[in-house]
C-alpha cells in the first residue's frame, strides 16, 4: 500500500491524495452501513469520530504521505515500527506497565529508530523525518485514546461498526482536503495512469479495508496487539520498495530496521 501511495504522489499531492481517498472510502462504507440498517451518528458520535479522524486519518495518513515525498516508502514504513514502543509509553498514564522484557524491547526499539534517523534516507530529509514522526505520534494517541479514553476524561464516543469507521474517514478526509486547499496543493489532471491506478488501489486496500480492519482490532484487543502489524510491514515494504520502486536502502539502514524489529519482538512477547 505504501509503495502505491508513493506512485500516486506523481499526480496527487499528499494531503489531497489522502483526503480524496478517505472521502470516497468513507462514502462507500457509510452507504454500506446504511443498507445494513445502521443509523447516522448523532452529534456526540460525529465529534468523537472527528477526534479520531483527525488523529488517525488526518495526521496519521496525511503526514505519512508527506514523508513519502522525500523519503523512500520502505524507510517510511520501517520507521512506523516505533508505534508499538510509543503505545507502550502512552499507556503508562493509564496504569499499563511493561514487564522487564518489554522495557528492554522499548529501549532497543528507540536505539534502532535513532540509528535509522542517522541513515542516508532520513539524514537527507529533515522534513520527511519530522512528518513521519508526527504521523506516528498522532497514530499512537488515536489508538490509545480509542481504547482508554482522553486523558482525564471519558472514553471517546463514536458510532459502532462500519458507520463509526465511515465517520472517521469522512471527517479526516475533510480535514485533509481543507489542509490541501490551504497550502495550495494542485493535482495533475489528467493523472498519469499508474498514479490513478495506485490511487484507486489505496482507496480500497488502504482506506476501506485496512483502516476498517484496524478499528475492529482496536475494539476487540489492546492497542499494543492492534499495532502488531509492524512485525511484517517494514520488511515487506522495504523489499517491494527496492525491487519494484527502485528505492535505495543502505546496509546501515537494513541494520537499523533489524534492531527496531528486535525491539518490537521483545515488546510484543506475551507476558508470563
Amino acid at each position: 500500500m505504501f509503495l502505491a501511495i508513493k506512485w500516486a504522489l506523481v499526480s496527487f499531492p499528499p494531503f489531497y491524495q489522502m483526503g480524496s481517498q478517505f472521502m470516497v472510502a468513507g462514502a462507500v462504507l457509510a452507504g454500506v452501513a446504511r443498507v445494513r440498517g445502521s443509523a447516522w451518528p448523532n452529534q456526540k458520535q460525529w465529534v468523537g469520530g472527528a477526534i479520531q479522524g483527525c488523529l488517525l486519518v488526518g495526521a496519521g495518513y496525511g503526514f505519512t504521505a508527506v514523508a513519502e515525498t522525500s523519503v523512500s516508502s520502505g524507510l517510511v514504513v520501517a520507521f512506523t515500527a516505533i508505534v508499538p514502543t510509543l503505545v507502550a509509553l502512552a499507556e503508562l498514564p493509564y496504569g499499563v506497565r511493561p514487564a522487564r522484557r518489554q522495557a528492554v524491547g522499548i529501549a532497543i526499539g528507540l536505539v534502532g529508530i535513532l540509528m535509522m534517523t542517522q541513515g542516508q534516507g532520513f539524514g537527507a530529509s529533515l522534513g520527511g523525518l519530522l512528518a513521519i514522526t508526527a504521523a506516528c505520534v498522532s497514530w499512537t494517541l488515536g489508538s490509545v485514546w480509542a481504547v482508554h479514553g482522553l486523558p482525564g476524561g471519558g472514553k471517546i464516543n463514536t458510532a459502532a461498526g462500519f458507520m463509526g469507521a465511515a465517520s472517521q474517514m469522512l471527517t479526516g478526509g475533510v480535514v485533509l482536503l481543507i489542509a490541501s486547499w490551504a497550502i495550495g496543493e494542485t493535482p495533475t489532471w489528467p493523472p498519469q495512469p499508474v498514479a490513478l491506478a495506485s490511487w484507486v488501489y489505496v482507496v480500497f486496500a488502504g482506506s476501506l479495508i485496512s483502516y476498517t480492519a484496524y478499528l475492529v482490532l482496536l475494539e476487540r484487543t489492546s492497542p499494543s496487539l492492534a499495532t502488531s502489524y509492524t512485525y511484517v510491514n517494514p520488511i515487506v515494504a522495504l523489499i517491494l520498495g527496492v525491487t519494484l520502486g527502485a528505492e535505495v536502502v543502505t546496509n546501515y539502514e537494513w541494520l537499523a530496521v533489524f534492531v527496531v524489529l528486535c525491539g518490537v519482538v521483545l515488546l510484543m512477547w506475551r507476558r508470563d
